[in-house]
């Protein structure tokens, strides 16, 4: 993949969450969670289903409050500053903070190069159209689809196979340019040689933006991830991280006996 030029894309940056708790109506999910994800690395999140990481994943761009009778504590620390706070507007948190979904979810009448620039319109970002122009070959380069794509960016998103369509998803993401970018099991639904390319597209983008990906999947997290958070609720219990650490720590040396389980595949 060429290099992307040093002024097109900001730096990345680091998020942190402190104490973060979530509920939906009465019922809590996640308890007191607290996490730094490095600027430029990638965290990823496992555990059981039901232990909050989805939950955990949207309160860092403030989409869990979208969700009617949900509430949220704690802090997210974007370079410092509270995302939560009444200065920050939620546009600005979803530009800096980018989001791809489970399911490829590409506007499927759209044709390739408007879902790419979709994302300037609903940030209310003005752009002429050799800016448009360059930035869809710059966001699709940097999503691995460049090439596939280049000779046929009129034709509708929807003509593309779900492993392209994944891809393009992170293009229109990458195409506000954010800072980080989370990703709630992007591979979920996808053939292994599709899970491989977009599992490359993470490991090049690993550097030029931070990635905070959620994977039931341990091989890949330990493929792509440099750091890993395990999460777990037990008994009821609102979901919490176990442990935290180096990929190489949590798959290798693990400190808490319920990680070593479940890196194994003994539960979960």
């Amino acid at each position: 993949m060429p290099p992307v030029p040093a002024t097109a894309a900001p730096a990345p940056a680091t998020l942190e969450a402190r104490a973060v708790s979530a509920w939906f109506g009465n019922h809590q999910v996640l308890s007191r969670v607290s996490l730094t994800m490095p600027a430029g690395q990638v965290t990823a999140l496992i555990g059981p289903s039901g232990c909050g990481k989805s939950t955990f994943l949207r309160t860092l761009n403030r989409m869990h409050e979208m969700i009617p009778a949900a509430q949220f504590g704690g802090e997210v620390l974007f370079e410092g500053e509270d995302i939560y706070d009444p200065s920050w507007r939620l546009t600005d948190a979803r530009r800096r903070i980018g989001m791809v979904f489970q399911k490829p979810n590409p506007f499927p009448a759209m044709s390739i190069y408007d879902n790419v620039v979709a994302g300037l319109r609903l940030t209310g970002t003005r752009a002429s159209r050799r800016t448009k122009d360059e930035l869809v070959e710059e966001s699709l380069t940097r999503a691995g689809l460049w090439k596939e794509v280049r000779d046929r960016l009129r034709q509708p998103g929807g003509v593309l196979s779900g492993g392209q369509q994944q891809r393009l998803c992170i293009a229109r993401a990458l195409a506000v340019r954010p800072r980080v970018l989370l990703m709630d099991e992007p591979c979920s639904a996808l053939d292994p040689t599709s899970t491989r390319r977009v599992e490359e597209t993470i490991q090049e983008l690993a550097g030029q933006v931070t990635v905070v990906i959620v994977t039931h999947n341990m091989q890949q997290a330990a493929r792509v991830s440099h750091q890993c958070a395990f999460f777990l609720a037990e008994q009821g219990t609102p979901g919490g991280i176990v442990e935290h650490g180096p990929t190489e720590n949590i798959f290798g040396t693990p400190k808490d006996q319920r990680t070593a389980d479940y890196v194994a595949g003994r539960f979960g």
